[in-house]
């Protein structure tokens, strides 16, 4: 089978390609990213790319709160899709009228609240608020589990501690994956993989954690005697399991033009962890993977349970629901994309214009002449609050001292650091824990670069890379794969799947590390966590 990821150039036979379209034999992945709406169609069999559309969004920072509205959740949805139709329309001289199985994922956390008449109460409250630190931590200390501040029940229980009146009417509140979901079908459900970023799971049940929802209860009783958690959660499905099936309704506010059929079975909503696991083959024990894009995050499958209580893990759930330590840093290329920018309009003013990936491939090479220490310049990459940093806000800075090494090359090592610094912050901690790791798989568009991002991030974490195929594809594609899974579930488990039909024959390029760059970095951390009074001091004034 499959080279997972071709591109739709090379997607196999066009008149195979035609009929399968028409048949239906096909699959559906969306994923509503941080900057990008992706929708990835692939082939039922090969799994090969075979369409895809994109609709690029911003969040807004809007009351002092990081939000998307629900009108451009809808409309950028609706614009992926068409730009989907478009490109198969292209491609193959036709348009999909149905699918084999159509898969949702988004963003994790955050918090979507709704009342009895499925009205949004308040404007969606996206994982980048930092708003949640009491909350957070009265949480953590209760359950005796990390709840972070971005996580679903932080949301809730601030709202109840900052008694804000929409608390008493809230009759479900669910994550955007869960949403969208839930439109389509009408179904309010939930993957595990996301619903363990709302509220801990016992993995014994692959379920909610029936205690420590009676702890939740217990802890509201006095300031919202009628709010019970479980009545306002929705219901989890682990990978395999169907989830519904597309609605007339969903199939016009998917497509308004009319031409998409109701009728496709869902699979469970995931986040994007979750398809990252899957577009990384990284579902079983001792496997992990690193997804960068507006954040940054590294997922390791346990073997055991965590020892002890760590601020800066996560305990959350594969797809399949094994359970899961992620480091989740809220910063991630979003930055290093503005430098970019910045050179990229550089080069159209003196004359001699370079598109945006011309410009990053010129910028990652010139890394890799830098000092291994990045030649003493530091670069804070914090847009937003970083909890592993203990920062409440973010303020993005570049340092120097007067004795550094101020070159382009220094420069942008420095840049692509300061991507990975907070994360080898988390992941240092696990590896105190004994967390054991046979590879680290990477992915994520600055991995598109071949031996640059991949390289620095081996020395950060002091581990093999690998990169496949699949690296700039991200999670609609992973979507799709777990959607594609639905019809294979009965026949194998979700690892056993991933590794011999999905990514049987697919190639990976893993990079160990270089002693230099784990020197390098080692030095370049150690003055980043100083540094990091710089970057405290520039919030308390700026």
């Amino acid at each position: 089978m499959s080279n997972s990821a071709r591109d739709v150039e090379s997607a196999g036979d066009g008149d195979a390609v035609r009929n399968a379209i028409l048949a239906g034999r096909t699959t559906l992945g969306i994923e509503l990213g941080s900057t990008r709406i992706k929708a990835c169609l692939i082939g039922d069999e090969s799994m090969d790319v075979l369409a895809v559309g994109s609709h690029d969004w911003e969040n807004e920072f809007v009351g002092r709160s990081w939000t998307y509205s629900i009108d451009d959740v809808w409309s950028g949805v609706q614009n992926a899709y068409a730009g989907l139709i478009a490109d198969a329309s292209r491609r193959y001289g036709v348009q999909p009228e149905t699918f084999g199985a159509i898969g949702v994922s988004a963003m994790m956390h955050g918090y979507l609240a709704f009342d009895a008449d499925d009205e949004l109460l308040v404007p969606f409250r996206t994982w980048r608020n930092t708003t949640t630190e009491r909350s957070a931590a009265e949480l953590s200390e209760l359950f005796g589990v990390n709840i972070p501040l971005r996580w679903s029940v932080a949301h809730l229980y601030q709202a109840v501690l900052d008694n804000e009146p929409h608390v008493p009417e809230v009759r479900f509140f669910t994550t955007l994956a869960g949403y969208v979901h839930w439109r389509l079908t009408g179904r309010k459900v939930i993957g595990i993989g996301d619903a363990s970023g709302m509220f801990p799971i016992d993995s014994a049940t692959n379920d909610y954690d029936s205690e420590l929802l009676g702890r939740f209860d217990g802890l509201v009783a006095d300031q919202a005697p009628d709010l019970k958690l479980a009545d306002l959660l929705p219901e989890v499905l682990v990978a395999g399991q169907p989830a519904g099936q597309l609605t007339a309704a969903g199939a016009a506010l998917l497509d308004p033009s009319g031409g998409l059929r109701p009728g496709t079975v869902l699979c469970p909503p995931e986040g994007d962890a979750g398809t990252g696991m899957v577009a990384t083959c990284s579902v079983a024990p001792r496997t992990g993977n690193v997804s960068a894009g507006t954040s940054i995050f590294a997922m390791v499958v346990l073997e055991r349970p965590l020892e002890r209580v760590h601020h800066e893990l996560d305990l959350v759930t594969t797809p399949a629901g094994d359970p899961v330590a992620m480091v989740h840093c809220n910063n991630g290329a979003s930055e290093l994309a503005a430098w970019v920018g910045m050179f990229s309009r550089f080069s159209a003013a003196a004359g001699t214009p370079l598109d945006s990936d011309a410009v990053f491939r010129a910028l990652f090479g010139e890394a890799l002449a830098g000092d291994a220490d990045a030649g003493g310049l530091l670069a804070y990459n914090h847009l937003a609050g970083e909890p592993i940093a203990g920062l409440a806000e973010g303020r993005p800075l570049f340092v120097r001292t007067p004795d550094s090494r101020l070159t382009l090359a220094n420069f942008m090592r420095a840049q692509l650091y300061g991507v990975f610094a907070t994360l080898s912050i988390g992941m240092r901690v696990l590896a105190d824990e004994g967390a054991a790791l046979d590879r680290m798989f990477a992915h994520g568009g600055m991995f598109r670069t071949a031996g640059v991002a991949q390289r620095f991030l081996a020395g950060a974490l002091d581990a093999p890379v690998a990169v496949g195929e699949t690296a700039s594809e991200g999670g609609a594609w992973g979507i799709a794969v777990l959607a594609s899974y639905l019809s294979r579930a009965s026949d194998s488990d979700l690892d056993t799947y991933l590794r011999e039909r999905v990514f049987g024959d697919a190639e990976f390029q893993t990079v160990e590390p270089h002693a230099e760059d784990v020197d390098g970095f080692a030095a370049y951390l150690e003055r980043y966590r100083a540094g990091l009074a710089v970057e405290r001091a520039a919030v308390d004034v700026l």
